[in-house]
């Protein structure tokens, strides 16, 4: 069921080049790579980005404004948007350079419903 909703993210998404379910540990719970995903070291980037959700989500703890629901990292040679859906869990989004950022958040959006819905049983 996991897999099948990140495959769905990474069809309707233009130019998504992965997705993955992370906990705030580090490890990937799925994941689903197209090729020139898994070409760019997708899987070591997801694991390095939970450090800066955990420091996001300090930050909103610290400073009063609330908890985290997005973030958003532009590289170079990707983008990576991440979208909590549980206080242990989160959904990764690799986009190309050019890919529809737009279309990810919403994406992500829909899978936080639902993902948070299957994680809850």
């Amino acid at each position: 069921m996991f897999k099948q909703a990140l495959s769905e993210i990474v069809e309707r998404t233009e130019g998504a080049t992965g997705a993955l379910i992370m906990g705030m540990d580090g490890i990937a719970v799925e994941k689903v790579f197209l090729p020139e995903g898994s070409d760019t070291n997708m899987d070591v980037a997801a694991a390095e980005v939970t450090s800066l959700v955990r420091s996001a989500l300090r930050a909103g703890n610290n400073t009063g404004i609330g908890p985290l629901q997005e973030l958003v990292a532009n590289f170079d040679e990707v983008r990576i948007l991440a979208r909590m859906f549980s206080p242990e869990y989160f959904v990764v989004l690799t986009l190309s350079p050019d890919g529809n950022i737009g279309r990810g958040r919403y994406e992500l959006r829909k899978a936080e419903l639902r993902l948070a819905r299957e994680f809850a049983l």
